[in-house]
């Protein structure tokens, strides 16, 4: 039997802890200094003017969304090759997600097939960065000037990554991160919006908490002063030991990404010797942020691939199913087979390999032959793996 491979393991240790208990030493819990220090270093870290903490990517979609006064009657273009919170908070917004098909080679928002979806009704686009590759934002960015489009990215897989020299929320009007529990900056649940827009970031603080004018933390160091609550908002803020944990990450998450382009390398050289394997591809001009390890296996291989891994003690997960065919989009968008046959295709044939930054490069070796040998064990036996 092989051993156990884990799909993911957080690294987390002292340096966290050290700043927990500073937290801890201190009066405030929820949003506070912490928060804001975290926000600051965010804010650099990308370039951009300003980063707000938030309890996760869906509520910084959400709400800049509301932000952009986006709601009923609109729709916003996006990409079925996702998670669902993509499509979901569009429609928490009161929107309708319009789905347009991937590029074959990346997974990504074909920008190509954008336009010829846009409808008097649409009023944002919304790109995933897709595995940690960043999506042709000159290109979605061109589009949007000239039909006078917003353009929201959800950054979920992608903090450190760069394309054609743009990096996340520099040519959008809000950049959406999640800090989920397998990210590559990660505190359990959490989340970010990043902007340069100044009026922007004024009704995204207020959405965040409630559409109050003062926290908590407010309340604390200026003493009671009454408040008074503008909009309808959300309960979406960051609390102080979320943005403890992410503090010291964020110190080292470059260092963290040359570790994890080692093990892509080293995968990517054992398995293209596989030819019933296609890998994503990347682009030249681009630092792929490697949040997740995929690929594809096709002629109906890919759930009897990831049952006889498991048989091995090698997990592995689907990012993603084609959403566009979930029960809930299919019923409420009408939707069906063959509405998206290259995200379909993909959703059928996809399959994450265990991919962190201190998995030891023997791990990889491991998961790379036991792919190798359950699809030629196929192969000899003349069946599918379906």
């Amino acid at each position: 039997m092989s051993q156990p491979v884990p799909f993911y393991r957080h690294d987390l240790g002292r340096p966290e802890l050290d700043e927990i208990a500073d937290v801890f030493a201190g009066p405030i819990l929820t949003t506070g200094d912490k928060v804001a220090q975290f926000e600051r270093m965010f804010a650099d870290y990308l370039g951009r003017r300003h980063a707000l903490g938030v309890t996760s990517c869906t509520g910084a979609i959400h709400m800049s969304l509301l932000a952009l006064d986006i709601g009923p009657g609109d729709e916003v273009i996006t990409t079925p090759m996702t998670f669902i919170a993509t499509a979901t908070a569009i429609q928490e917004a009161g929107a309708t997600p319009v789905f347009v098909d991937v590029e074959p080679d990346t997974g990504n928002l074909d920008a190509a097939r954008v336009e010829a979806a846009i409808t008097p009704r649409t009023r944002a686009i919304l790109p995933v960065h897709l595995y940690g590759l960043m999506c042709d934002m000159r290109a979605l960015r061109e589009i949007a000037d000239r039909r006078g489009l917003a353009i929201i990215e959800d950054c979920a897989h992608c903090v450190e990554g760069v394309r054609d020299g743009v990096r996340p929320g520099q040519l959008s009007d809000a950049a959406c991160f999640s800090f989920y529990a397998t990210k590559n900056l990660t505190c359990g649940e959490g989340g970010a919006v990043a902007t340069d827009r100044d009026d922007l970031v004024d009704k995204l603080r207020l959405l965040r908490l409630h559409g109050m004018t003062k926290t908590a933390a407010d309340r604390h160091r200026e003493g009671y002063v009454h408040w008074d609550a503008t909009l309808l908002g959300w309960k979406y803020n960051m609390d102080n030991i979320q943005a403890a944990i992410l503090i010291p990450q964020l110190k080292r998450l470059d260092a963290k990404l040359g570790e994890r382009e080692k093990l892509a390398r080293r995968y990517a050289d054992k398995l293209s010797e596989i030819s019933t394997v296609r890998m994503p591809t990347t682009r030249a001009d681009a630092v792929h942020a490697r949040h997740l390890f995929p690929i594809w296996v096709g002629e109906g291989q890919r759930d009897r691939l990831i049952a006889e891994l498991n048989k091995r003690q090698i997990q592995t997960v689907v990012n993603y199913r084609a959403i566009h065919l979930l029960t809930h989009f299919a019923d409420a968008l009408g939707h069906r087979a063959g509405d998206f046959p290259i995200a379909e295709r993909m959703g059928d044939e996809t399959v994450s390999l265990p991919f962190y930054p201190t998995m030891p490069l023997e791990f990889v070796d491991i998961v790379s032959d036991a792919v190798a040998n359950i699809l030629q064990a196929a192969r000899t036996s003349g069946a599918t793996l379906s």
